[in-house]
């Protein structure tokens, strides 16, 4: 639902005009019911000088007859016609100030375990720019030496819904070129709850070496039992030279 223009100060004048009731004055204004009441209070927008709707064009006083007659009436706000086909400007995702000195550790952490996000992508997430990204990714940042990469989920740069649809888009978009992956790529390119039910696949230790060879089923199993060494051969020795001594002095 559309919104009206200064909503607070809107709010505050349909208090102040009307006898609306609270829930109406919020349907309207698109605020929560008890900041309607907190702002009769005097609590809640303290100062704020009334915003009329009905001389600014946005409602018609029908309405706000309409709604003092029926509690349970909706308020309309008023169509304007030179609003038709607006949109809401696109551009890269606004960083309140206080947490701007943290994008570089999330960029580095996003680089680091998740290297098939492209620029654009963490872009979007954490609300810098190429450039920043690509300094950080050639570790030619002026302060790389000094960044911790940490997750911009805990820094509160973007929400973990964010982070997994832009992981799992890139996902489909490197399996669709046909590239192929090792398993700890493929876990980073799934959803934080689906890699921690994941069962770790078995690997073989690369560093010692002839292993690569080595198979659990060896010839061993394909020797008849007819080939295999008898017991008793283990204890018929043969005579020793000493032996053969003795026998001849006797």
């Amino acid at each position: 639902m559309n919104k009206p223009l200064m909503a607070k100060a809107t709010a505050v004048w349909l208090i102040d005009n009307t006898m609306l009731t609270f829930k109406q004055i919020g349907d309207f204004c698109g605020l929560h019911e008890l900041e309607v009441q907190g702002i009769a209070d005097g609590d809640v927008a303290a100062g704020v000088k009334g915003f009329d709707p009905v001389a600014n064009n946005q409602l018609d006083p029908k309405e706000i007859e309409k709604g003092e007659a029926d509690p349970l009436y909706s308020l309309r706000l008023k169509f304007n016609p030179a609003a038709v086909g607006e949109e809401k400007r696109r551009g890269p995702r606004y960083t309140p100030l206080s947490k701007r000195q943290d994008r570089p550790a999330s960029i580095l952490w996003l680089v680091k375990f998740h290297p098939e996000l492209s620029d654009g992508q963490i872009s979007k997430l954490v609300g810098t720019t190429k450039p920043t990204i690509q300094s950080i990714r050639e570790r030619t940042h002026w302060n790389i030496s000094n960044i911790q990469p940490i997750d911009p989920v805990a820094l509160g740069l973007c929400k973990q819904s964010e982070l997994d649809a832009a992981v799992q888009k890139a996902a489909k978009a490197r399996a669709a070129a046909g590239e192929l992956m090792s398993d700890d790529e493929r876990r980073k390119l799934v959803s934080t709850e689906q890699s921690l039910e994941m069962e770790a696949e078995p690997k073989m230790p690369s560093a010692i070496a002839g292993l690569e060879t080595f198979t659990l089923t060896g010839d061993d199993d394909d020797k008849k039992d007819d080939e295999l060494p008898d017991a008793d051969s283990f204890f018929n020795l043969p005579d020793s030279d000493e032996d053969e001594d003795e026998d001849d002095q006797r």
